[in-house]
């Protein structure tokens, strides 16, 4: 699945900046020079930016690390030091605390990926009455004052597992499904996008939902279960970041042959995938989160614009495509030598 021409128009700029920003010299004319975005390049030369700024998830995951080691890496040669936080496991209490700490140090910029858009809310709106810009990424804070939200639309992704399932199983068959948290909005409008096409579209069953509440040892009990109870399942689903990797232990260890569709690109899911344990999934083009933190942040400390939503949309990786998709890790890595 090609990304749609404004997405991809945006990750090639954005591949182009990363490029700027760690070419061993940067040239002070030609056409990139006149693109406002790649304004970012002169501050590794001429004037280091000496931002702090701070970036909040919802919790402590190998998923964000990638955004951590990306958002490092570029932050690093234009003089800015960055924060992070994040709570052990999902906590709405602790991720407050944290952005008030944040406040309360005076950063220059915040990037939070709200555990509940609606209660963060004011606390987004204290950061910004402080003068400090504050954007969302991966979940958005839509009632707050936030400046921009990176990410993608959660319905049209899990309509887009939706369509996957439609082909992977001819419009019919039996499905097993695990969620993170019931009360989370990302996590539910997936499930919606995606129950909403099966509907609409398919003649597909959906034989069980279950919640894991962020806990991988429970989405493992759970698969446990529900293959138990329905051993003539066609396929499984994970919308979460807990049950993708239960579901390759669970495939390891039966040997099952069954279509699993995943939502959101982990660092243990491309050897899935050509190992056969995981059919295709649903990333978020989660790779382009940290420059976008980096340049928005750093844009709106300097008062410089910026959109007030970055779409980095969806597309589906399966074996015949995952090794194309954009490792901006390894093109950085290049680009040093």
């Amino acid at each position: 699945m090609k990304l749609p021409s404004s997405t991809a128009k945006r990750f090639s700029t954005l591949l182009t900046v990363l490029a700027l920003l760690f070419a061993s010299s940067c040239s002070s004319g030609g056409p990139e020079a006149h693109n406002p975005i790649n304004k970012i390049s002169e501050y590794k030369v001429d004037k280091p930016a000496g931002l702090t700024l701070g970036i909040l998830y919802p919790m402590a995951h190998p998923f964000y690390e990638m955004i951590t080691q990306m958002a490092e890496d570029a932050s690093g040669p234009l003089g800015i030091e960055l924060i992070v936080k994040a709570p052990d496991e999902v906590n709405l209490e602790q991720q407050i605390r944290m952005m008030d700490q944040m406040i309360n140090q005076g950063v220059d910029g915040i990037a939070v990926s709200p555990v509940d858009g609606d209660a963060l809310a004011p606390v987004i709106d204290r950061a910004i009455k402080a003068g400090i810009p504050v954007i969302c990424f991966e979940t958005d804070s839509p009632s707050s004052n936030r400046l921009s939200y990176i990410g993608a639309d959660h319905y049209e992704g899990g309509a887009l597992v939706g369509k996957v399932l439609d082909r992977l199983l001819k419009g019919r068959g039996m499905l097993l499904v695990e969620n993170g948290f019931p009360n989370m909005p990302a996590q539910q409008r997936r499930l919606e996008g995606m129950l909403n096409y099966i509907d609409k579209h398919t003649d597909i069953q959906v034989l069980d939902i279950r919640y894991n509440h962020g806990s991988e040892d429970q989405a493992l009990a759970d698969m446990e279960v529900m293959i138990d109870s329905h051993p003539h399942f066609d396929a499984f689903v994970s919308l979460d970041l807990w049950s993708a990797s239960s579901s390759i232990l669970v495939w390891k260890a039966k040997g099952l042959n069954r279509d699993v569709v995943a939502f959101g690109m982990q660092s243990d899911i491309k050897e899935a995938i050509h190992n056969g344990q995981i059919t295709s999934v649903v990333s978020q083009n989660e790779q382009q989160w940290a420059i976008e933190i980096i340049v928005s942040l750093m844009s709106a400390a300097q008062n410089k614009p910026f959109p007030d939503r970055i779409d980095t949309g969806t597309r589906v990786l399966t074996i015949e495509t995952v090794n194309s998709f954009p490792d901006i890790a390894k093109l950085y890595n290049q680009q040093r030598r």
